[in-house]
């Protein structure tokens, strides 16, 4: 079988991706069926799977994509918000991962290797379309007077009265709305790091970064994502 139709043979196709990433995991944990399931084969570790993609072996290619397709298209649909051209991204990756095995040198994990492959070709895609709506961060950004409390008083915590003004959906789409106006690398650290659950660390492999420097992208992002929810929430940025 050639290999790309791997990614796209009946019964896994990628097109089965472009279903919402939480919602095709409930889909796959409610409803026990053939359907994009995991083969049942002999258990492999990631050393061995990638010395036999590096021989050119499509049965480990198939693996890999069992592995991680739908982690992959996870975040690539979350850096992108488009289904189609997070799939496009996914199928690319493992076509690139099968032809380019050799340029993995093992100084990471297999997986973050894929990961980084998945963030450049979707922060590539992001700087081919140009439609980014990333804002100025400073509106939305704590102020501070010069003996370093906050120009602003008082700072409402809003958190906990989120749930009370906004449906669990509405939420999802205020955070989603505001995480597509950060820039595309600082979304794609806040995606790496607080929906897929990746360490500084393995952030830092996947994106090209030093760990001070995702620290420093992180604590930012998530101050401009705050101030940005409490100005929809009717309060104050600072």
């Amino acid at each position: 079988m050639e290999a790309r139709a791997i990614m796209t043979e009946p019964g896994c196709s990628a097109a089965t991706l472009r279903t919402a990433p939480t919602a095709y995991a409930d889909k796959r944990r409610s409803t026990p069926r053939k359907s994009c399931q995991p083969r049942r084969q002999p258990a492999s570790s990631e050393i061995d799977l990638v010395a036999r993609l590096k021989s050119g072996d499509e049965r480990a290619l198939q693996s890999i994509f069992n592995l991680y397709s739908t982690k992959l298209y996870s975040v690539a649909h979350r850096i992108l918000s488009d289904a189609a051209d997070a799939e496009e991204i996914v199928q690319d990756v493992f076509w690139t991962a099968f032809r380019k095995a050799g340029a993995f040198q093992g100084n990471s994990k297999f997986s973050t290797w894929l990961y980084r492959l998945t963030v450049n070709a979707a922060l590539g895609k992001i700087r081919r379309s140009k439609k980014n709506q990333e804002t100025a961060y400073e509106e939305f950004m704590p102020k501070f007077e010069k003996d370093g409390h906050h120009s602003v008083r008082p700072v409402v915590d809003w958190s906990d009265t989120l749930e009370e003004k906004y449906a669990k959906q509405e939420t999802q789409a205020l955070l989603a709305r505001a995480l597509d106006q950060l820039k595309p690398l600082d979304k794609t650290v806040v995606v790496l790091s607080d929906l897929e659950g990746l360490s500084d660390r393995e952030i830092a492999a996947a994106t090209g970064l030093t760990v001070s420097a995702v620290k420093t992208r992180l604590h930012r992002a998530r101050l401009v994502l705050r101030g940005k929810l409490a100005v929809n929430l009717g309060y104050s940025a600072s």
